[in-house]
């Protein structure tokens, strides 16, 4: 799924810290990487964090209820 326009990093992070399944992050190259993990969420956020705004992510969740937990963060922010 898409994420998009992400200004609240710190709220993002802590849905995909909610979540009970994988999250993964899939970066441009095709690597996919574990949201769950603090190290790859820096990561991440260094790589693609710029100007206070992430403008778009691909991830991957596994369990429904992480899906619907991300998708509700996209509407309600």
């Amino acid at each position: 799924m898409k994420v998009q326009n992400i200004t609240d990093v710190d709220k993002f992070f802590k849905v995909v810290d909610s979540c009970v399944g994988k999250v993964e992050l899939v970066t441009g190259e095709g690597d996919r990487l574990n949201l769950k993990s603090k190290l790859s969420q820096y990561v991440s956020m260094a790589n693609i964090f710029s100007d206070g705004e992430i403008k778009e992510l691909e991830i991957i969740a596994y369990e429904k209820e992480d899906i619907d937990r991300l998708i509700a963060f996209m509407y309600n922010g």
